[in-house]
């Protein structure tokens, strides 16, 4: 198991973790299988998607705050239940296929981590299954 550390720098923001995974398969040499990448927090979570236009990071930002508003009268004390919810609609894992010691991303994809309750330090654990 190897861990990645990723530091936020905003209360919510989405941080393109690409290279930091592709560096890690590289200097640990791996060549085929799946690089499983594990969030060890309830407030951010994983996705794949475009990575050519930034629009699409805020789109998505902006989406996240429609649906889970941040003032919306929400019961949890510590006042980040919008950042619990979008955390469990993107999920706390992702599973990405390596051959040939690269990536298999789809031309346009790259991997990010979603923040909703930065900024902080955020652990990955990433291992080649």
């Amino acid at each position: 198991m190897e861990y990645i550390e990723v530091s936020t720098s905003a209360n919510e923001e989405i941080i393109d973790i690409t290279s930091k995974i592709r560096q890690l398969a590289r200097k640990n040499g791996w060549q085929t299988g799946a690089v499983h990448i594990f969030c060890q927090h309830t407030t951010c979570g994983l996705t794949i998607n475009e990575g050519a236009d930034p629009d699409v990071k805020r789109d998505l930002m902006r989406f996240f705050q429609e649906i889970a508003p941040h003032s919306h009268g929400w019961l949890h004390m510590e006042g980040n239940t919008d950042a619990h919810i979008r955390a469990s609609l993107l999920g706390s894992s992702l599973l990405v296929p390596i051959e040939d010691g690269e990536l298999l991303l789809g031309r346009w994809q790259s991997i990010y981590l979603y923040e909703g309750d930065g900024p902080r330090r955020r652990r990955l654990a990433v291992q080649l299954i």
